[in-house]
């Protein structure tokens, strides 16, 4: 198990569709997205492994992950609720968000 000391890092792991939070070696969380056919990023789930909970990782790992896909000009669709509160609370510079349904 990871030490609350070790590096934190936040990589876009194509393959797997979503971006991922390590502690040292160990793989935190992640949280999904979706690529639609105009290019748009759908992000319908955020998930935290429940022993690295009560850190901010969700926080860390969005903010990241939103930072990235405004650095590339992109658009975010956020349904999941983690990444909807933080684009509702935070100005991400650059990034183009499209809220749609309930997510909150």
């Amino acid at each position: 198990m990871s030490d609350i000391t070790d590096e934190i890092t936040v990589t876009r792991n194509e393959g797997e569709g979503r971006y991922e939070i390590r502690v040292g070696d160990d793989l935190a969380g992640f949280t999904e997205f979706v690529t639609t056919r105009d290019g748009k990023l759908v992000f319908p789930h955020t998930l935290i492994d429940p022993a690295f909970e009560g850190r901010g990782l969700a926080t860390r790992l969005v903010a990241a992950a939103m930072t990235d896909v405004a650095a590339q000009g992109g658009t975010v669709v956020p349904l999941c609720p983690v990444v909807a509160h933080y684009l509702r609370k935070y100005e991400v510079p650059g990034l183009t968000v499209e809220f749609r349904g309930d997510a909150s």
